[in-house]
Formats: C-alpha cells, sequence, structure tokens
C-alpha cells in the first residue's frame, strides 16, 4: 500500500491524450484513500476545480453529495474514514464544444483492481454512470437508482450530484423522499460503528 498512492500520484499514461484536449492540461492524478476507510465514494472523475485544487469534490457538486449523505466537510475528508476513487483519477478535459470529456478507461483497466483490492468498504457510494456502468453493468442512470433496493445494503447508486441534474432531481422525487433518508442513516450507521 504505502507505494501505491505514490505510484497513482505519479501516473503521466495520459500526458498525451489530455494535451489533445481544449484544456491542453497535464495529468494531475487526485488519489484520497486509505485501507480501513468503511465508506468508498466511487465517482467519476475529477473536474478542473479538483485538478486545480488536487482535493476530491472541491466544487458544487462536492457539497451537494455531502448534503445528501450527511455530513461535513471535516468528515468527508478523514481518509481513514472515507475514501474517494473515482474512475479515473485525473480530470480528463473539455472536448471542443467545452463538455467534460469521459473517464479514460485506461485509468480504471490499469488502477482500479490494485486498488480494490486494498479496501473492504462497508457501504459503496456508486455515483453517476460511469460508476454504476462499470460496478452493476448498470446501462441507465434512473433504473439503477430506482432499484437501489435491489443492490443490498453495501451498494447505493446515486445520481451525479452535478447541478446539470437538478432538473433530474426534480422529475424525481422518490430520490430526496426514499433514498436520501436512508443513505444518511447507512452513512452514519456506518460512521458511528
Amino acid at each position: 500500500m504505502p507505494d501505491l498512492p505514490a505510484e497513482i500520484a505519479a501516473c503521466r499514461l495520459c500526458a498525451t491524450r489530455f494535451a489533445a484536449t481544449a484544456t491542453r492540461h497535464a495529468p494531475r492524478p487526485v488519489v484520497w484513500f486509505r485501507p480501513g476507510a468503511r465508506i468508498l465514494i466511487v465517482g467519476q472523475a475529477p473536474g478542473a476545480r479538483v485538478h486545480d485544487s488536487g482535493r476530491p469534490f472541491t466544487d458544487r457538486s462536492g457539497d451537494r453529495l455531502r448534503d445528501w449523505m450527511g455530513v461535513d466537510q471535516a468528515t468527508f475528508y478523514d481518509r481513514d474514514r472515507i475514501a474517494i476513487v473515482p474512475m479515473a483519477f485525473c480530470f480528463p478535459g473539455y472536448d471542443a464544444k467545452g463538455s467534460d470529456l469521459p473517464p479514460p478507461p485506461i485509468c480504471a483497466q490499469t488502477w482500479r483492481d490494485r486498488v480494490m483490492a486494498l479496501l473492504r468498504p462497508r457501504l459503496t457510494l456508486l455515483v453517476g454512470g460511469h460508476a454504476m456502468r462499470w460496478h452493476l453493468g448498470a446501462r441507465n442512470v434512473t433504473q439503477a437508482v430506482r432499484g437501489w433496493r435491489d443492490h443490498g445494503p453495501g451498494v447505493i447508486p446515486l445520481p451525479h450530484p452535478s447541478w446539470r441534474n437538478t432538473g433530474w432531481l426534480r422529475a424525481n422525487p422518490w430520490f430526496a423522499e426514499d433514498l436520501l433518508p436512508v443513505l444518511r442513516a447507512r452513512v452514519a450507521a456506518e460512521l458511528d460503528g
């Protein structure tokens, strides 16, 4: 374990790919996990603000996710309690139209099995479609989130907390009414246990 985070932090597999994006940025892996964390957040990939800060979910999506979970920043960023392992450790960049590029598959193919072998979370939050596809084989975010009870108490699929999904949240009020209270209770139980 001691050198795996350092190995990931030094990764430059996507340097050429990122240099060819509209942002023309260099890789900056954001590594945020330790063995023993009871909660695992599987996200998509860091955004531009996270790329700049070097800390996951330091944006409005993070504010919304922390609210959904019912945790403060200190708890959220305690690596001994919560591991944050996205499907790609680096900001993938924007396309020519300014849209987020998807996480490069090479990142998960290179690192995911090694990281997951170190972690034994009791609760895994799958945040967004890329995480759900990898871990559940799900192709439809709404169906996966609506079927959250089917994944057992140890896995909860969530829509991405991006403010772009505000319309989805309005169209699916059951998410706030049914799932969020369970999410908050499960997170609290793991953090207290």
